[in-house]
């Protein structure tokens, strides 16, 4: 049976001190040597090596699988769990005394683990709670192995409950440890600082420049309490032993005076005696010195014994030494040692005894100052007290801290809490008492003040008559009943004139009042009804007073004065809906009665959505306003008789025809109302609206014998109505809201949705309807409006095309805005004239109607040549055609080439040109151009024309009519503006040309123009003289 011992052997120094195969081999060799032990199996021994780095300890773990048969390891806490997960796949025990992860302490979910020694956490945790150090700082060594130790610590200690304030590393340097103390001493109510790295007592170079710097920092004051953590892994040699490292070294021995060292009890020698025995009796064989070897040596030796004894009790109890039956057999056995008693109860839990150490404040020596008996959990002083620097112990925190079944809040005393929450509590209840009174009072003060006062007396009144109301009474009568009313008021009663009795009206003899100018209603409640407005009734009227919907009459206030009481609401001037149906010249046909049915479903409906049961719902409790807008009143009425302790008094029997039989049956629910009750009055208005006829109206019975029968069915006793009176669903739904069992009964919510089918989805208010009507007929007209202003506007842009064509845009302009066109002078444009060569031949020979279509369709293709140019057509007169350019619109010199350009255009065009009537026959043309000044304006009222004067108009006439067929005749001054564009126009003279009352002139042929590609028609030879 092969023990791996697994630990960082060769990566750290201070491990290697622990010469684990020197511990190995001495522990198998006694072992061997025991006749007490019966193993079964030749015991041995590997050393494996783990690794520095956490996760390639891990990897390195899992090839150590089958060099062993148990383990003792690993070292590293940052994989325990995991690696004892392996163990129990491989059917392996882990036994270490490293490992510190409590939820390896479960032999449930960890049966192949098992601790060599008590657990660290726990050790530390019962010091802690003996002197009340809660808050704890944990530093590490920047090594693996400690950070994860450091870790996993605070992580326990957090499971305690305990308050670890922070984890941190030290860094390399002077620096480094600078800053770990500034962090520490960035964190409020540490006690307890625990150091988790080599001790200086066994050469820890980190820890003495640590608590070196801690002393420099002035941080060994007593404010914290320094524990080194790897002394609880071993027993320290304290007793009669010097430790030289204080020797040389006064401000270590002095900063080590606030550390406190914890370690295993020696027993009656240390662990240098016992290893001074061993190497005299040859068990040791290796030369060494028992001060140069770690004290983890012991640790490591009695780890392999506790092994072997475990294999011994499994053995012996028929087991098979392996995996989790090891460590199912670690309890209740007791051995010797390397150097002290081994002990485990009946968990299998240590019992090995730890000591506190304490230097005396001056020398290099340990003293035992406390014992921790594992065995009972408690922490016994041995008589030499422990030394704090400045002889003053840390300030301990709360004992809540250390009690499970108490939640600490930052280190309070359970006790001052509680004392606090009850001191919270009545500071509470006082504020809320005094918020209550003061509330309450601010309540009262809105009963009788401000703008939303409930209460209402005579000075905020003004009662009339309202028959005299609807004559519209005038304000000086108004002012007379005014004075009257406050004349009353201060004589608290009431004397009237006998010429002033006919007109107006008082608080006892009228129901109507105005109130801040409109008309109120007063239900008033019967004398003796009402004393004094009790608390609960103030509360009923501030819950109407908050009741807002448009089918709800609005409570207005409660009226207390003279001894009168009265609920003031809103004044609807057609009266209830019972007036309404009960007046035979009123027209209502469905859509009217289904707008009054629907709005008393939507009023009610709110009620019960704001937990308001009417009570008294029926059709004189419905009020109608000048809109035909149905209003529930009466509500709450019943509330206050029932706050005000009112006795009941049973009603006639005729007011009780709206009343659900349950209710009938029981007299105490008869007043108070349900809402179920209010579904069953509803039906029977809606009996009322549907046969407009009061309730049972066509029954023989009478009142008090329908109250009996209903009370009582069977037979089941409901009014008979019609079936041709309203739809068919709408009955259905008068009859479901009449059922004897009122859980049968719908939901006002149910019955809306219900009649909004039936009407579907459609609004029903009578006045709605009509305005939807007119806001049809409007939308209608607008459309309409809107169709013909379209029309008007396509007319309107027909029409201006039309002026456009006939006058120039900027001249119909002027027209159409009813200005003046004054007459305008051009000095310089280029005017063409045309004509048709033999017209009044062909007229001759030709019906009027086809002269027409021919004129028609040369001048529609001379148009059309035109919207290519920038011309003007001025006129045709008969087959003459005028265009001009450079007007209206001035184009610098480009008019010449404008006509130019157009009259080879149009040259071209009528040398293709067909007449209809006479397709063989060719229509020839002229052309005259001519170049010069002109007057251009608008003559005539009636068709006016937008005519052109001026010599220039006749020249160019003249120079069309001495011109020939198929040629453009051009006058010199047209030539020179041609010439000056020098834009490539062939021009060829002509000669002299007599032009009538112009004289002789020399003139010109327009030919051509360079790159005008276009065909020209051949006119005829030129014949001499």
């Amino acid at each position: 049976f092969k023990i791996g011992l697994l630990g960082p052997w060769n990566c750290d120094p201070f491990f290697s001190k622990a010469f684990p195969h020197v511990a190995a081999r001495l522990a198998v060799g006694r072992i061997s040597k025991d006749p007490s032990l019966d193993l079964g199996h030749r015991l041995d021994y590997v050393i494996l090596q783990e690794e520095c780095e956490t996760p390639r300890a891990l990897v390195r773990f899992i090839d150590f699988g089958k060099l062993s048969s148990a383990f003792i390891g690993p070292l590293n806490p940052g994989f325990c769990e995991v690696a004892t997960h392996l163990g129990e796949n491989w059917n392996k025990a882990i036994f270490s005394w490293m490992c510190i992860n409590y939820k390896l302490d479960s032999i449930i979910h960890h049966p192949a683990f098992a601790r060599t020694l008590p657990s660290p956490t726990q050790v530390l945790f019962t010091i802690m709670k003996y002197f009340k150090w809660a808050h704890v700082g944990i530093i590490s060594s920047n090594e693996d192995i400690w950070m994860y130790t450091a870790k996993e610590l605070a992580t326990v200690l957090r499971n305690h409950g305990l308050p670890v304030g922070i984890v941190t590393s030290v860094h390399k340097g002077e620096k480094g440890i600078e800053d770990t103390w500034n962090k520490i001493k960035e964190v409020n109510d540490i006690k307890i600082i625990l150091l988790c790295m080599h001790s200086v007592l066994i050469g820890g170079q980190e820890q003495a420049a640590l608590l070196t710097k801690a002393l420099e920092m002035g941080l060994v004051d007593g404010r914290y309490i320094f524990v080194p953590y790897d002394t609880l892994l071993y027993s320290l040699p304290y007793q009669n032993n010097s430790f030289s490292v204080f020797d040389n070294d006064s401000k270590l021995r002095e900063a080590y005076d606030a550390v406190l060292t914890i370690t295993l009890e020696s027993g009656e020698r240390t662990f240098y005696d016992a290893f001074r025995e061993a190497k005299e009796s040859g068990e040791i064989i290796r030369d060494l010195e028992a001060t140069q070897v770690s004290p983890l040596f012991g640790t490591i030796y009695d780890a392999i014994y506790f092994m072997a004894m475990a294999m011994d009790s499994a053995r012996r109890k028929g087991v098979k030494a392996s995996g989790a039956n090891i460590a199912e057999h670690t309890k209740n056995f007791s051995f010797p040692g390397f150097s002290h008693r081994v002990e485990t109860d009946s968990g299998g839990k240590g019992l090995n005894n730890y000591v506190i150490l304490d230097t005396d404040g001056h020398g290099n020596q340990l003293f035992p100052t406390h014992l921790l008996d594992m065995s009972s959990g408690s922490v016994l002083p041995l008589g030499q007290a422990i030394h704090f620097p400045n002889k003053v112990p840390a300030k301990p925190d709360s004992s809540c801290w250390f009690d499970p079944d108490v939640l600490c809040t930052e280190g309070i005393e359970p006790s001052v809490i509680m004392l606090g929450v009850m001191l919270l509590f009545v500071l509470v209840l006082c504020a809320v008492g005094l918020a209550s009174l003061i509330r309450q009072s601010i309540l009262n003060n809105q009963l009788f003040r401000g703008p939303n006062k409930i209460i209402l007396t005579l000075d905020d009144l003004i009662f009339i008559n309202p028959e005299l109301h609807r004559k519209r009474l005038t304000l000086d009568s108004l002012t007379d009943a005014n004075s009257i009313a406050v004349k009353s008021r201060s004589l608290k009663s009431i004397t009237r004139s006998a010429s002033l009795k006919s007109t107006v009206a008082t608080h006892e003899t009228s129901n109507v009042a105005l109130y801040e100018g409109d008309c109120v209603w007063l239900k008033k409640f019967e004398m003796g009804q009402v004393h004094n407005l009790r608390q609960s009734s103030t509360s009923i009227l501030r819950k109407m007073k908050d009741l807002r919907h448009e089918n709800v009459n609005l409570f207005l206030g409660f009226f207390s004065d003279c001894g009168i009481f009265a609920i003031v609401t809103e004044y609807c001037s057609r009266g209830s809906l019972e007036d309404l149906l009960r007046n035979e010249d009123m027209k209502l046909d469905w859509m009217f009665k289904s707008s009054l049915v629907m709005d008393l479903i939507k009023g009610i409906r709110y009620l019960h959505h704001q937990d308001f049961a009417h009570g008294r719902l029926k059709s004189r409790n419905c009020v109608v306003d000048g809109r035909f807008v149905l209003k529930i009143t009466d509500y709450g009425y019943n509330e206050i008789l029932e706050a005000q302790k009112c006795p009941y008094t049973q009603p006639a029997p005729e007011e009780l025809l709206w009343t659900a039989p349950e209710l009938l049956r029981d007299p105490d629910m008869c007043r108070k109302g349900t809402f179920k009750g209010d579904i069953y009055s509803f039906a029977i208005i809606l009996q009322e609206v549907f046969a407009r006829g009061p309730p049972y109206c066509t029954s023989q019975l009478s009142a008090e014998e329908i109250i009996k029968k209903v009370k009582k069915p069977p037979p089941l006793c409901r009014p008979n109505i019609a079936p041709e009176v309203a739809p068919l669903t709408c009955l259905q739904v008068m009859k479901q809201c009449w059922a004897e069992a009122p859980e049968r009964r719908p939901t006002f919510e149910e019955v809306f949705h219900k009649f909004k089918t039936i009407n579907k989805g459609k609004k029903t208010n009578i006045i709605d309807s009509m305005l939807r009507m007119l806001e049809q007929y409007s939308s209608n007209l607008e459309d309409l409006i809107s169709e013909r202003t379209e029309e008007l506007e396509v007319e309107k842009q027909k029409t201006e095309k039309l002026l456009s064509q006939m006058l120039p845009p900027s001249v119909a302009e002027a027209l159409k805005t009813g200005g003046t066109v004054e007459p305008e002078y051009f000095d310089q444009v280029t005017i063409y004239f045309s004509d048709i060569v033999g017209f009044t031949s062909i007229s001759a020979l030709s019906e009027p109607i086809e002269v027409v279509d021919l004129l028609n369709d040369l001048y529609s293709l001379f148009d059309a040549v035109l919207g290519n140019h920038d011309v003007y057509k001025v006129e045709t007169i008969g087959d003459a055609y005028m265009v001009a350019s450079g007007l209206p619109k001035r184009n610098g010199n480009k008019h010449a080439a404008e006509i130019a350009n157009m009259s080879l255009d149009i040259l071209s065009s009528v040398g293709t040109f067909k007449m209809r009537h006479m397709p063989d026959i060719p229509l020839r043309i002229r052309i005259g151009l001519h170049t010069g000044p002109c007057v251009a304006g608008v003559v005539g009222l009636t068709m006016p024309r937008y005519c052109l004067f001026g010599d220039t108009v006749n020249t160019a006439s003249r120079m069309e009519s001495t011109g020939l067929p198929y040629r453009i005749h051009v006058s010199q001054s047209t030539v020179d503006t041609l010439r000056t564009l020098n834009e490539g126009y062939e021009i060829i003279p002509r000669g002299k040309t007599e032009l009538r009352g112009k004289g002789v002139e020399k003139t010109y042929w327009l030919v051509g123009k360079k790159g005008f590609l276009k065909p020209l028609p051949k006119p005829p030879e030129i014949k001499p003289g």
